[in-house]
């Protein structure tokens, strides 16, 4: 079956938020009539999966992919896309904070300009609906990350994002690394270009990340992306003889 459009939606613990998020996804892609929409169940102990499983009979192009334990966010993103069928993925946070209605205007980024050199398109947060320890801590964090590694973007924790399959494939993979992507893209040549979407309170349930673990986990991610970057040797010209 060719797809032109795949939507992956990494989730732990989200039974409550599945099925208007769902619903929405399938009412924002509803233009594309070849979309699946990819859920990955990263190792939930709630009620998660049932829920999905319930949504199979309304929503026909939807998909669930298990993980049989929690293997966090990267990982779980890596498998939606590996079990996407799609040649574009929009990815999207489970909570309900990213709004499915800002996924066309990440999509129409593809279409203007050399769009044959895009491999991702960026979501920033407008207007977060955060508390204000996180909002500070992501500025610092963001401000550290930019100035060190000089990707240009000022919020890399917005998970509203899309980008192209093999240009994600062609990533290194390693754990935390959907935080990195628009470091990673530049690396491989790829351009990055970014769009204010929008950002909602969490109704349901709570965040799976603190606010200062992740602030002292991501010194060490962004010493081993800096090191990335040091090490690449710029891309190869090659032709067939």
């Amino acid at each position: 079956m060719q797809v032109a459009l795949s939507v992956v939606v990494p989730v732990k613990d989200e039974a409550e938020n599945i099925a208007p998020l769902a619903r929405e996804i399938a009412q924002a892609v509803a233009s594309e009539t070849s979309a699946e929409i990819v859920f990955v169940d990263d190792g939930s102990s709630d009620r998660t999966a049932d829920a999905l499983l319930g949504l199979k009979e309304t929503l026909p192009q939807l998909r669930v992919v298990q993980h049989g334990r929690n293997m966090g966010q990267s990982r779980a993103v890596r498998t939606g896309v590996r079990w996407a069928r799609g040649d574009i993925i929009v990815v999207l946070d489970g909570d309900g904070q990213n709004d499915p209605a800002d996924i066309p205007r990440l999509l129409d980024e593809f279409s203007k300009g050399n769009a044959a050199c895009v491999g991702l398109v960026q979501g920033q947060r407008a207007r977060r609906q955060d508390s204000m320890t996180k909002k500070l801590a992501s500025r610092i964090a963001n401000g550290i990350r930019r100035r060190l590694l000089n990707d240009g973007a000022t919020d890399v924790g917005c998970g509203l994002k899309a980008f192209r399959r093999d240009a994600f494939l062609a990533l290194p993979y390693f754990d935390h690394m959907h935080r990195y992507m628009v470091a990673l893209m530049l690396r491989e040549g790829f351009e990055v270009r970014f769009v204010e979407v929008n950002h909602r309170p969490r109704l349901h349930g709570r965040s799976k990340y603190g606010v200062w673990d992740r602030l002292i986990v991501g010194i060490t991610d962004l010493m081993g992306v800096r090191w990335l970057q040091r090490r690449y040797r710029g891309a190869v010209d090659t032709e067939e003889l």
